[in-house]
């Protein structure tokens, strides 16, 4: 059932590379007026992305700092993403505590009625907070309350949403290797005390590049795994060394699990029906289209809405309820979601992109195992040593704000389902 009931909705892959004309936000101070307001001196809150991180591949032993994080502090079986099971819609409701459907950012290509197309690697559009606006990120809200936010990298933080941006952050590069962003955070936490940040994002992306490239059994992510730990244990040495460690509260998350999905798997849509007698919005494992003038759509729908093999369509406003998806208008009209290790393509797109295709993907139904995504936390709010339940990543926004001691924006998320993993007496931000 749903959660959020009242919401005004306005009218990989991997993220794309960094554009040159971007500028990080330069890390001079703020006007006395908000100086003044900045009565809160919580601990420091860094919040890790480790894209695709499915939550089996830390017991492949690759992980040792991870690890050591988790047996201290508390770790969740597991960490449902929310729907569709894909990057940029699931790192926002982390920091939004809205499902995609209500957050506004409902896949990794989207089509708007006003603002036109979307995807992860339109750098003009990945900027345009007119996409992000409708819904509040953590870093607004912190900052809002008179403290500082930094992000190093996380969707959504290059755009200047509702007014707001982050006081520190960097346009996506790809090529800004796991210790230069280790290196960067530790350079934030060295700034001085009226101009460091409390909540900081840290985000890194190989396991799921390598995964898509390779599949998530492949040893490239496992060399991939390995890498992302070691750019862990420098971060904790570095806090260590700094005497951070003990007083900063660490969130370590995934967006989404992974499967594999073999070359052959492929649901050619093409075969179907008929590409010119719909407007495609999406494809892939969720894979979305809109009417065209003229086509009867109506007949489209009830074709693909028959039972298919290896993937179920649904119009829009027949999409299972379980879901939480359908209602904003970036949603298409009709939707077609894979079955876990196929992939919606046409013929076309296969014989253009032979020896491209994807053999690791997410997005898939987010129920499945496969999908499933990591959640670990240590710090001075969190217990030490246990084991939690597993629970909606919408959860994990109320649990910041609790943390950070301020107060959330209504959401999807719930903090009951979470507190038990904090200290009965987890310290209050100070006064």
């Amino acid at each position: 059932m749903k959660r959020f009931s009242l919401l005004l909705l306005s009218s990989l892959a991997v993220l794309g590379a960094g554009c040159a004309s971007q500028k990080t936000a330069p890390p001079s101070a703020p006007p006395a007026v908000v100086q003044q307001t900045k009565v809160k001196t919580p601990a420091p809150l860094l919040l890790i992305s480790i894209d695709g991180y499915r939550p089996d591949y830390i017991k492949r032993g690759l992980s040792p700092t991870l690890q050591a994080l988790a047996d201290t502090g508390v770790h969740a079986q597991s960490m449902q993403p929310s729907f569709p099971s894909l990057t940029f819609p699931n790192h926002y409701a982390i920091v939004t505590g809205l499902v995609p459907d209500h957050n506004g950012i409902v896949n990794n290509t989207m089509l708007d009625p006003e603002l036109g197309k979307f995807s992860i690697s339109d750098r003009k559009a990945v900027g345009n907070g007119l996409w992000w606006d409708q819904a509040t990120p953590l870093w607004e809200t912190v900052d809002a309350d008179g403290m500082r936010s930094a992000t190093m990298f996380w969707p959504g933080s290059e755009a200047d949403i509702q007014g707001r941006r982050p006081d520190y952050w960097k346009p996506f590069d790809a090529k800004v290797t796991p210790d230069q962003r280790v290196d960067q955070v530790l350079a934030w936490l060295d700034l001085p005390a009226d101009q460091r940040p409390t909540f900081i994002t840290l985000y890194f992306d190989a396991v799921d590049h390598q995964a898509h490239e390779h599949g998530p059994d492949s040893p490239e992510v496992n060399q991939a795994i390995s890498g992302t730990d070691e750019a862990m244990t420098r971060l904790v040495d570095g806090l260590r060394q700094r005497n951070l460690f003990d007083q900063i509260n660490i969130i370590v998350v995934s967006d989404h699990g992974m499967a594999g999905v073999p070359k052959e798997n492929s649901i050619l849509i093409d075969k179907l029906i008929n590409m010119k007698d719909v407007d495609t919005v999406s494809m892939g494992v969720l894979a979305g289209f809109n009417p065209v003038r003229k086509h009867d759509f109506n007949a489209i729908e009830e074709q693909l809405e028959q039972p298919q093999q290896h993937m179920h369509c649904w119009d829009k406003s027949r999409i299972p309820a379980r879901f939480e998806y359908g209602s904003n208008t970036r949603v298409p009209q009709l939707v077609c979601l894979a079955d876990v290790g196929w992939r919606i393509a046409t013929t076309d797109y296969l014989a253009k992109h032979q020896g491209k295709i994807s053999v690791g993907d997410h997005g898939y139904d987010n129920a499945d195992p496969r999908m499933q995504a990591l959640f670990i936390a240590h710090g001075p709010a969190f217990q030490s040593g246990i084991s939690y339940h597993s629970f909606p990543n919408v959860d994990v926004y109320p649990l910041m704000a609790h943390i950070l001691g301020v107060t959330p924006n209504f959401g999807d998320g719930k903090l009951e389902d979470v507190q038990g993993m904090l200290k009965p007496t987890a310290p209050a931000a100070a006064q």
